[in-house]
C-alpha cells in the first residue's frame, strides 16, 4: 500500500514547511525552494519492494538541494535513478551539470552533495537503495553521477519500461514477490552503470588521444623555438605538467626525450642535404632549437654514434658514391655501420 503525503489539505502559510518535512522524511534530508510566489502543491507517493523503496515525486517548480550538513543527518549511503517523467531539471552532481528532459534517467549518490532544479511543475520517479546491495566499483558510480542518461537508445531503452511499469504496480506485490523485484531492479540498475561507465572510459581514451595526437603535432610545430618545453606546452593546451606527462605514460617515451628526438632528426635530415651554401652544424642546430653547440655534438653523438660533422662527411660521401640519400640515423657507433632510426 502506498504511503501519500501531499500539500492538498495544508494552510497556505504551511505548504512550504510541510514539503520539507515530506520528502526528507520519505527521501533523504534535503532543502526544498519554491521557485514562484504563491500557495506550494506537491505530492509524493511511496511504495517499498524489500529493500528498494520506489517514489514518485509530483510538484511545482522548486529547487532541491542536499548539503554536507544535510548528509550528515543520514545514517545509511544510498544510490538513486530518477527518471524525469515530465518537465525538465538541471542537475549538478560530482562537479558535472546535467540537462534532463522528459525521459531522461540521472544517477546519484546520496553521500554527496547534489542539487536539481525544477524550473516548472514536474514529475519524476525516484528509485533508492542501499549502496552496499548495488555491487559496483565505487569508480563506476563516480564516473556516471551527474550525467544524463538518454533512453531513446542502449540499455536506458530496455530499462525505463520495467521501471515505468513497477512504479505503477509497485503497491500490489506480495512481499516475497517485491523482495524478488528488488533484486532483479538492482541487477538492471549495475548493469545500466556498467554499460555507462565504460562508454564513458571510452570517451575518456578517445579524448587522451585526441590531446595526445594535438601535443605531437604542437611539438613538431615549434621545434625551432628554443622555449619549446613541458611547461611551454602545458600552458598552450591548459593542462598541468603533470597531466602532460601522464598524456605519454604509455608512449614509449618522455616529453623531453620526444623533443630532443624530433629535433635530432630534422638536424640530422638538415646536415644531410648537399647544397652551395651548407649551413653550418651550429647553425642547423639553433635552427631546430638547440641552444648549446656542444650540448646538440653530446645529444646527436650519443642518439646516432658519431658526430654532427662526421654525419654530413659519410652521407656526403654516400651521394657521391650513388647510394640513397635518404636521411637516417646510425644504429651502429661508428662511423661504418648501418644506417637506421635513431634511438629514442
Amino acid at each position: 500500500m502506498s504511503l501519500v503525503l501531499t500539500t492538498a489539505s495544508v494552510p497556505d502559510r504551511d505548504k512550504v514547511a510541510y514539503w520539507n518535512d515530506a520528502v526528507s522524511r520519505t527521501l533523504v534530508p534535503m532543502t526544498v525552494a519554491p521557485r514562484q510566489d504563491g500557495p506550494f502543491d506537491g505530492r509524493i507517493a511511496t511504495n517499498r519492494l524489500g529493500y528498494l523503496q520506489v517514489s514518485t515525486v509530483e510538484a511545482d517548480a522548486n529547487r532541491v538541494s542536499r548539503t554536507p550538513a544535510l548528509i550528515a543527518r543520514s545514517c545509511e549511503a544510498l544510490v538513486a535513478v530518477g527518471v524525469q517523467m515530465s518537465g525538465t531539471a538541471t542537475f549538478i552532481h560530482d562537479g558535472r551539470l546535467a540537462e534532463l528532459g522528459e525521459g531522461d534517467l540521472v544517477v546519484y549518490d546520496t553521500t554527496r552533495p547534489y542539487a536539481f532544479d525544477y524550473p516548472q511543475r514536474f514529475v519524476t520517479y525516484v528509485f533508492q537503495l542501499p549502496r552496499r546491495m548495488l555491487g559496483v566499483a565505487d569508480g563506476d558510480i563516480r564516473q556516471v553521477t551527474g550525467n544524463a542518461i538518454s533512453t531513446a537508445d542502449g540499455f536506458g531503452a530496455t530499462l525505463l519500461p520495467f521501471l515505468t511499469a513497477l512504479v505503477s504496480s509497485a503497491g500490489t506485490y506480495p512481499r516475497t514477490v517485491g523482495e524478488r523485484l528488488a533484486g532483479n531492479v538492482v541487477d538492471l540498475i549495475a548493469t545500466l552503470i556498467t554499460e555507462q561507465a565504460q562508454a564513458g572510459a571510452m570517451d575518456a581514451d578517445n579524448a587522451r588521444s585526441h590531446l595526445l595526437l594535438k601535443v605531437r603535432d604542437h611539438i613538431n610545430r615549434n621545434l625551432g623555438n628554443p622555449d619549446l618545453s613541458p611547461e611551454s606546452i602545458a600552458r598552450t593546451h591548459r593542462i598541468s605538467v603533470r597531466y602532460l606527462h601522464r598524456l605519454f605514460e604509455g608512449e614509449g617515451t618522455t616529453v623531453g626525450r620526444l623533443i630532443q628526438q624530433r629535433r635530432l632528426e630534422e638536424c640530422s635530415r638538415e646536415l644531410a642535404r648537399r647544397g652551395r651554401t651548407a649551413p653550418t652544424v651550429s647553425a642547423v642546430a639553433r635552427g631546430w632549437g638547440f641552444i648549446s653547440p656542444a650540448h646538440f655534438s653530446r645529444a646527436f653523438r650519443a642518439a646516432y654514434g658519431i658526430s654532427p660533422r662526421q654525419w654530413r662527411a659519410l652521407r656526403t660521401a654516400q651521394e657521391d658514391g650513388g647510394q640513397s640519400s635518404a636521411p637516417t640515423a646510425l644504429s651502429g657507433r661508428s662511423a661504418g655501420a648501418d644506417l637506421a632510426p635513431p634511438k629514442g
